[in-house]
């Protein structure tokens, strides 16, 4: 794990070629007394280096990381997850998985990601709060917030299309209204005139959105009979008023909030196990990811006050649902197999 985090900054020395620090590297003598050139100076203090003294580096970012960022690519596991745990689960119960209306609905729901992520970038940018975010989507095609917001708005229409196939298909109304509300949870999240994220509602919108409304939503779109996802940006929010709420409570109240929120979801895992709510399969893989939850709290806790380290405890994060929703859904699996078999 050392790996990952970003190694010492080296110490600094003075020029090499100073004479009290390598007398014997000058084989010359020094100039006369009234040289300024021959005067001995006193010894530089040894300096390190910070991460902005890094040179030109840090300031220029290449275009394909900017196009990294932007795509956010690793966010996706939020469509990703939800579907897959929800639909497993309905297998466990029916013995039922439709391949096409999952992929149409995997489609759909990046699609509506795409939405949020856009749209995002453009009420953002119109704030001020990302301005000077060289990775937002508008400032990468030059300020065009236009075309971001037809773009965003093109991918919930396609979107949403998809939905109502897999609605027309699954016929089950819990469908459609648990993904509406979820779509809705979104919308409010950052869109005026609401722009909840600003009072400190974005984390707990988006819990909803993509915990309980999309994976039971996802839930009924197979288990029908008749077939039918903010550390580093703390200071930029909080120039242009955005009350997140790590702005509200601090880094390290945040911190603590995050290892009670990994802690807690393997006691619950553990909880549901022992009631018979979950099968021993998922019990038992979704143990397995224990280490990466250990991770996460233990990466938040000790950076939590570095803005430069912090920004990849969001791909912690993400990493931990995907492998552990993975885990779930394969659990689910493997109990209907164990059922049936």
């Amino acid at each position: 794990m050392a790996s990952i985090l970003t190694p010492p900054t080296p110490l600094l020395l003075s020029k090499p070629s100073h004479p009290l620090l390598f007398p014997r590297i000058l084989s010359s003598p020094p100039l006369g007394r009234g040289s300024a050139v021959g005067r001995p100076r006193s010894p530089l203090p040894l300096t390190r280096c910070s991460s902005k003294g890094l040179g030109a580096a840090d300031e220029e970012i290449s275009r394909a990381t900017l196009l990294w960022r932007a795509a956010k690519l690793p966010i996706y596991s939020v469509a990703l997850v939800p579907l897959t745990v929800g639909s497993a689960a309905a297998y466990l119960q029916t013995g039922l998985f439709f391949g096409k209306r999952y992929l149409v609905l995997l489609a759909a729901s990046a699609l509506v990601i795409t939405w949020l992520n856009l749209s995002n970038d453009v009420y953002d940018f119109d704030t001020g709060a990302d301005r000077d975010k060289k990775e937002s989507v508008v400032n990468i095609i030059g300020r065009s917030r236009t075309v971001t917001q037809i773009a965003a708005y093109i991918c919930l229409a396609l979107g949403f299309m998809g939905i109502v196939w897999a609605f027309a298909e699954a016929r089950d109304t819990r469908f459609l209204l648990l993904i509406t509300y979820a779509i809705i949870c979104g919308y409010v999240y950052q869109c005026p005139p609401f722009r909840l994220s600003y009072q400190g509602l974005g984390e707990p919108l988006c819990f909803a959105a993509f915990g309980p409304f999309a994976t039971t939503a996802f839930y009924f779109s197979n288990s029908s009979k008749n077939l039918l996802s903010h550390f580093h940006q703390i200071d930029g929010d909080l120039a242009v008023g955005k009350m997140s709420p790590l702005v509200r409570i601090g880094t390290e109240a945040g911190s603590r909030i995050v290892k009670f929120g990994v802690t807690s979801l393997y006691v619950l895992l553990l909880v549901f196990g022992l009631s018979k709510a979950l099968p021993s399969t998922c019990v038992f893989l979704c143990a397995l990811t224990a280490p990466m939850g250990k991770l996460v709290a233990d990466f938040v806790e000790q950076n939590h006050n570095d803005n430069i380290k912090i920004f990849m405890a969001k791909y912690y994060c993400v990493r931990l649902h995907a492998i552990f929703g993975a885990a779930l859904a394969f659990g689910f699996f493997l109990g209907r197999r164990g059922i049936t078999g």
